[in-house]
């Protein structure tokens, strides 16, 4: 093998001319120049591609004994080696994190999602850039880098059309390429793209067919094509996160029809079907034990005769959702086979970015937006039968119930955001590697943690962990290489010491042994009180001869769970896990978590032309009064169109003009829609369109008396009965003058939103103080910096 002859350690390589005779002309005969070489890894370095699904249990797929068949899984298991051992942090973001940089999720700031993000070094959301981003590593020694599909790493605050995109895949991620979304989730039929940091429309409609899953994959068969045909000679990295099984669980009908019938006999009998199947296949030890129900989750006998149909319905929509996901991971696994690379191409398959969701209630959801407000309980058992043929449509934003997560999660207990046990943090792993592996169909038990991949991508690679990138010192990789388990069964496991925590759930695994302790309930939002973290229960388990973790030796061997409660207290103080933050709705308002905003004061200044504003780029007007001024110039032919509009078809509200008449709509989760309409057209010519919101008061969710105006006269007025307290949408956005995504209100169409004359301006207000109807143009900005 040649001697390398870079040195690798310090990021960007350095330029290090050496020196000789330097001539005057250049036909001199000694003129002499080494010839321009284009950066490369070292020979042999093999192509990269990570597959990460998201919201998967360990039980869920076919590769690992579950219901949903995952034929491109089952193929690459059985080329490769399965990891029934592998983990994750409990959460997609904190996840995402330590995947993409080696390290602790509380290490680089995502001790939670961004959303939830506070002033704690460990909880901030920001990753220090003493931790570079494994793409970068891998870019600045070579390979050419892309992204497709999701990413929840971008603070909330940085996540505008201004930026700063030092958090983005394409600038400070050390992704050539980015093609995906920004967030924790995206409806798959109207998502809100970026290429780059561009702000993109999907390429087709639901009518037409389109599917975000199968636009990454397209997007992403066409750039590695590309890269062959261009590179040859250069390893790519791929990283492919599609939103997919993550809610609203959105598929075509036929692939849901796929299961029709198959979950009629419930959780409880599908958990049993999936444990003996995980035994059959021999992807769990034959002396393992099944879990028992918490009774906090229902029994499937225990719930409405008249919703189970519903219920069995949601979860065929499951499973349809993660074969469709799979289909397509395999067109991209053609696509690199095709090319004749898939020998020297190190594949990561991980069926999960943690456990299965418990987020969807015990009904589940046709809005899932509807829990995240507290607002649960307007899906009536009555609702939900009545839109079960829609679960998985355009029309739908669903999640499945929690029984159905716990099953996915066989043979463990609990589900994603408890990172105490298994449930939320065990996910099956495939690694395919022809070239680097010697066994075919093999499984791997060593204890494994989703902060191994990247230094065992760097070691499969020959890179040395970087000490010096882009001029600042690194701290070291805290994940442990997996390589040494490829061609070895048998060997014994190197990461023995591991973390967990999300949300107060939290526990510890040491060399076989593993403490734990649930300290909150995924699927309660809002109620209930938590106890004092010293308060909490811990639980002992032996992983040497208890699998799944169903028998506690608490009460039998308290020294050695002594040992490991202080064990815990110590890795948690070295990687900045400490304070423990088990907070709700308070790490949901920027002022009390302590992360910064974009928004000041009570007034906020809109132009034509914006848009893709996310909610935390937008003046919060939930739980208050609000007004919104519009100054527009309105042609002879009347108005027509959007002149703000902020979510979408489950939940948000606008205000618009329809015919000529201005109209405002609050839309609640998609379940109730409540209009106010002038009584008399917008004249023509210059005007200013008011519409202000009296908000009931006396607690969150309450209603509110509307009145429309025009250049300060009133002339309509209105009721909203509801409003919603806590989210519009983790996807739709604000737009000025037009509308992106799905509409609030069927008055009008994306196709129709654009307002038909002119926009001057837009202005939201807070508050009830303002009663002038009318903003002088002249005065309006010294109005508008006054308030700041």
């Amino acid at each position: 093998m040649a001697v390398d002859r870079h040195a690798r350690t310090m990021l960007p390589i350095p330029d290090r001319p050496k020196p000789g005779l330097t001539t005057y002309d250049a036909k001199d005969p000694d003129t002499r120049f080494p010839p321009i070489e284009p950066l490369l890894p070292p020979d042999g370095a093999p192509n990269v591609l990570i597959v990460l699904l998201d919201d998967i249990g360990f039980g869920a797929s076919s590769t690992f004994g579950g219901p949903c068949r995952t034929p491109t899984a089952d193929r690459l298991a059985a080329g490769g080696l399965s990891y029934n051992r592998f983990h994750t942090t409990a959460l997609c973001a904190p996840t995402r994190a330590a995947l993409l940089s080696g390290r602790n999720h509380h290490s680089v700031g995502m001790g939670s999602i961004t959303e939830t993000a506070t002033s704690a070094p460990g909880n901030s959301s920001m990753r220090p850039n003493t931790k570079a981003p494994l793409a970068m590593t891998l870019k600045l020694n070579g390979y050419s880098t892309a992204q497709f599909g999701k990413c929840h790493e971008v603070p909330v605050w940085q996540a505008s059309p201004m930026g700063p995109f030092d958090a983005w895949p394409s600038v400070g991620g050390g992704f050539e390429t980015f093609y995906g979304f920004i967030g924790g989730e995206n409806n798959q039929w109207d998502p809100a793209l970026y290429e780059g940091t561009t702000p993109v429309e999907p390429p087709a409609t639901p009518e037409q067919g389109y599917h975000l899953t199968e636009d990454l994959a397209d997007r992403a068969v066409n750039w590695v094509r590309q890269q062959k045909a261009l590179m040859p000679d250069k390893p790519f990295f791929v990283y492919f996160a599609p939103g997919a099984t993550h809610a609203p669980h959105h598929v075509p009908k036929e692939w849901a029809d796929r299961y029709a019938g198959q979950f009629d006999d419930g959780w409880d009998v599908q958990r049993e079907r999936t444990f003996a199947r995980q035994k059959e296949l021999g992807v769990i030890p034959a002396d393992a034990d099944l879990t028992s129900r918490h009774a906090e989750i229902p029994a499937w006998d225990d719930m409405p005769d008249e919703l189970k149909p519903a219920l069995a319905r949601q979860m065929e929509v499951y499973a349809g959702f993660l074969e469709h996901v799979d289909h397509h991971v395999g067109r991209l696994i053609d696509a690199i086979e095709d090319l004749g690379v898939l020998g020297n191409t190190i594949v990561y398959y991980m069926i999960g970015d943690n456990g299965a969701s418990a987020e969807g209630t015990l009904n589940g959801a046709f809005n899932e937006m509807a829990n995240f407000n507290g607002m649960a309980a307007l899906e009536t058992p009555e609702f939900l039968v009545s839109k079960m043929d829609e679960l998985g449509s355009p029309s739908s934003y669903n999640h499945y119930s929690v029984g159905w997560a716990w099953a996915m999660n066989a043979p463990f207990q609990w589900t994603k955001q408890v990172a105490s046990h298994w449930g939320g943090t065990r996910n099956g792993t495939i690694v395919h590697w022809p070239e680097g592996i010697e066994e075919r169909g093999g499984l791997r038990t060593q204890f494994t943690h989703v902060i191994d991949v990247a230094p065992t991508i760097l070691e499969a690679a020959g890179l040395p962990e970087p000490t010096m990138v882009n001029g600042v010192q690194q701290s070291p990789i805290e994940g442990t290489s997996m390589l040494y388990t490829f061609n070895h069964s048998d060997a014994p496991e190197a990461h023995d010491l591991q973390y967990f925590e999300m949300f107060g759930n939290r526990g510890i695994y040491h060399r076989g042994w593993s403490a734990v302790t649930k300290h909150r309930t995924p699927w309660v939002m809002t109620g209930g009180a938590l106890p004092a973290f010293d308060d909490d229960v811990w639980e002992l388990y032996d992983g040497s001869s208890d699998y799944s973790q169903a028998h506690n030796l608490a009460a039998d061997k308290p020294e050695m769970l002594a040992k490991l409660q202080r064990l815990w207290l110590i890795e948690a103080t070295k990687y900045n896990v400490l304070p423990i933050d088990d907070r709700g709705a308070e790490r949901f308002e920027p002022s009390m978590a302590g992360r910064p905003t974009l928004i000041h004061g009570k007034s906020q200044q809109f132009f034509p032309g914006m848009g893709r504003l996310s909610e935390s780029s937008v003046l919060s007007i939930k739980n208050k009064s609000f007004s919104v001024t519009a100054d527009v110039v309105v042609p002879d032919s009347g108005a027509d169109g959007v002149i703000i509009a902020q979510g979408g078809r489950f939940g948000g509200w606008t205000v618009y003009a329809k015919q000529g008449k201005a109209k405002f709509v609050y839309n609640v989760l998609g379940i109730q829609e409540f209009a106010t309409e002038a009584d008399i057209p917008i004249p023509a010519g210059n005007h200013q369109v008011r519409m202000e919101f009296a908000y009931d008061g006396g607690g969150l969710a309450k209603g509110g008396d509307v009145t429309l105006y025009y250049d300060g006269r009133a002339v309509g007025t209105g009721r909203v009965e509801a409003t919603q307290p806590m989210i519009f949408s983790a996807d739709e956005t604000t737009d000025i003058g037009y509308e992106s995504g799905t509409t609030v209100t069927q008055d009008y169409t994306p196709v129709t939103s654009r307002f038909t004359g002119k926009i001057n301006w837009v202005q939201i207000d807070l508050g009830d103080d303002n009663h002038d109807h009318y903003i002088d143009p002249e005065e309006r900005l010294r109005i508008a910096m006054a308030r700041q």
